[in-house]
């Protein structure tokens, strides 16, 4: 990918746009050539969740990501938020091999890209914003779809929404690390495209994001209290699912399976994302908050407490994250609940799973992970996990997306031994999966990305939202038990939603 050295002050008037994309179309050499142009610029500080919603248009695709790591006194030591808003290009996969082809597109439309600005901060140039659907193919087996104003439950695939892979290079990207804002602005040309139309509709969207006179939302909005809600599978359903995968585990045909349960809720009007987003990040700072829309008016969101997988600069770490136990009301009762979690067998051997799991398949990839012999306590607002970091460096010549098929879906998400328990999991839910427990994040130029866990989260359609929540059920797992456990789990979002 080319990169241009020019100032990063550059641009200063619409001619000067106007006339550097000009003189790019001019080296194009067919009319069936195309480069994208990807140029970053430092910005003053503004919240992108101000620019999402300030910019963002309901038919266009966006990605939004957010985390924070909260230090000593609950001090915020270092914040990220990314708002990837409008589709420059945009690639889907419904069959075949979606992780090999989600890399192929990436490097093809790198080979063509025009990189140029404040290429040297972080998070600048092109990035790539990716998801990917839990099972790799749709089935039409007892799966369920909204269906407005009605009790009854409509059966067709929910997976059209959002395809096996999806992964879009963002027209306006626009990122916030600390104090720092990067702005992203990627835009396709060819020998037909009318330069002088696309280089006013770039400044004056530019003038607009830099123009934005709030810099934050800082208030959270009371959720809704009226809701109406419907069980896909009811309560006692649920409990029998756990009960027959006790059966299979009894019998040895598996040792552990993660289940789901999904809640459908209707609202009297529809509701607002920027402000359900705002509050997740507000009630669950120590989670990724993300949203994911598909830019035909269905969004998925979510405060997830699990990174799939992160790599900067070749340094690649992953979460072991299974175990789980309330938190207490008190001092005393927290700490003898954490101590619990810490002690339990149960759980300490389904943690012992995902560990095993995912340190079998880096090391099939040739690589050497490192990790602690004991697990931490990852402590949430309402719920806390047995958590270990694993850590590992890895070489330029692999690439993330090739370490993602490996690793999705870890036992976490799934169970042990993986296939079975994927083909089990299809048989006991009475609703498609779609982007729930599934990989969603990003990748950039230099093969530096980020992945979280589509767990804790929600399916939003209008006035209907379908929200989802899961339990890992090993040998000692008792369905009364993983039932609270998975009620617990949908409160993240029955607290946030508006």
């Amino acid at each position: 990918m080319p990169v241009i050295p020019t100032s990063v002050n550059l641009f200063q008037t619409c001619q000067d746009l106007y006339q550097f994309l000009f003189n790019c179309q001019q080296t194009l050499t067919n009319k069936m050539q195309t480069k994208i142009i990807s140029i970053s610029r430092e910005i003053l500080p503004i919240d992108p969740l101000v620019v999402l919603e300030e910019i963002c248009q309901p038919y266009q695709p966006h990605f939004y990501l957010e985390k924070q790591i909260i230090g000593e006194k609950n001090i915020h030591k270092n914040s990220l938020a990314i708002a990837a808003i409008d589709a420059a290009t945009y690639f889907t996969v419904k069959s075949g091999n979606r992780f090999a082809q989600a890399q192929s597109f990436i490097q093809s439309c790198l080979n063509n890209t025009i990189s140029l600005g404040a290429t040297h901060l972080p998070y600048s140039g092109p990035h790539f914003f990716c998801s990917f659907t839990f099972f790799e193919k749709n089935t039409q087996r007892n799966l369920y779809n909204f269906h407005k104003n009605s009790n009854y439950q409509q059966k067709s695939s929910i997976n059209h929404h959002f395809p096996s892979a999806t992964i879009f290079l963002p027209c306006w990207q626009i990122t916030q690390q600390n104090d720092h804002n990067i702005l992203v602005i990627n835009t396709v040309i060819n020998t037909s495209i009318n330069i002088e139309n696309i280089s006013h509709k770039i400044w004056d969207k530019f003038q607009k994001i830099t123009q934005i006179n709030h810099t934050q939302i800082s208030t959270l909005t009371k959720p809704y209290k009226n809701l109406r809600k419907i069980n896909i599978n009811h309560l006692q359903e649920f409990k029998k699912s756990v009960a027959s995968a006790l059966d299979l585990i009894n019998s040895n045909s598996l040792r552990k399976i993660v289940l789901a349960h999904a809640i459908d809720i209707y609202s009297q009007g529809n509701f607002n994302l920027i402000k359900s987003l705002n509050n997740l990040r507000f009630i669950y700072p120590d989670c990724y908050v993300f949203s994911i829309s598909n830019g035909k008016g269905q969004n998925f969101i979510g405060a997830s407490p699990e990174r799939l997988i992160s790599i900067n600069n070749n340094q690649l770490v992953t979460d072991a994250l299974a175990g789980s136990a309330p938190r207490g009301k008190t001092p005393s009762q927290d700490a003898k609940l954490a101590n619990n979690l810490l002690c339990s067998e149960k759980d300490l051997r389904e943690h012992q799973f995902v560990i095993d799991f995912i340190i079998k398949r880096l090391q099939y990839l040739g690589l050497k992970p490192n990790y602690s012999s004991q697990p931490h306590l990852l402590q949430l607002s309402n719920i806390q996990h047995l958590w270990t970091p694993i850590t590992v460096e890895i070489s330029q010549n692999i690439h993330l997306l090739e370490i993602l098929a490996e690793l999705h879906p870890t036992p976490a998400v799934a169970g042990v031994p993986r296939d079975i328990a994927q083909e089990q999991i299809q048989n006991f839910e009475a609703f498609d999966r779609s982007l729930y427990a599934a990989p969603i994040g990003w990748i950039d130029h230099q093969g530096n990305g980020e992945f979280t866990v589509g767990i804790r989260s929600a399916l939003i359609n209008g006035d209907r939202a379908r929200l989802y929540a899961g339990a890992g059920i090993v040998a000692g797992s008792k369905p009364d038990q993983e039932l609270a456990e998975v009620q617990l789990k949908l409160q993240t979002l029955l607290k946030a939603l508006v």
